[in-house]
């Protein structure tokens, strides 16, 4: 079993803050397809969405996300979330605000 990373640790937060109390955070595994096995509906993307740019302090990029982008948390954090994290050099990720 491969450890959860700090990122992948804090979107699962998010997403279980989404659900509001029907999963919580040590339910939702990092590699579970968040629509097909969690039920993540449209609605609860975009807040999904919304809420992992205010946790991040990032902004996505809307017109380069698909629903395969949501196949996991595993994969939404290396692909997404973890390339906005460093900076246009390519350098080290910014220091997390949390």
């Amino acid at each position: 079993m491969v450890p959860e990373s700090d990122v992948e640790i804090r979107v699962k937060k998010v997403l279980a803050d989404i659900f509001k109390g029907k999963l919580e955070e040590h339910e939702i595994s990092t590699d579970a397809d968040m629509v097909e096995e969690l039920g993540l509906d449209s609605l609860q993307a975009i807040e999904f969405l919304l809420r992992v740019e205010e946790e991040f302090d990032v902004e996505l990029e809307y017109e380069n996300l698909s629903l395969q982008h949501l196949c996991s948390v595993r994969q939404f954090s290396s692909e997404i979330v973890q390339p906005l994290l460093h900076d246009a050099q390519g350098n080290r990720p910014q220091e997390l605000r949390k």
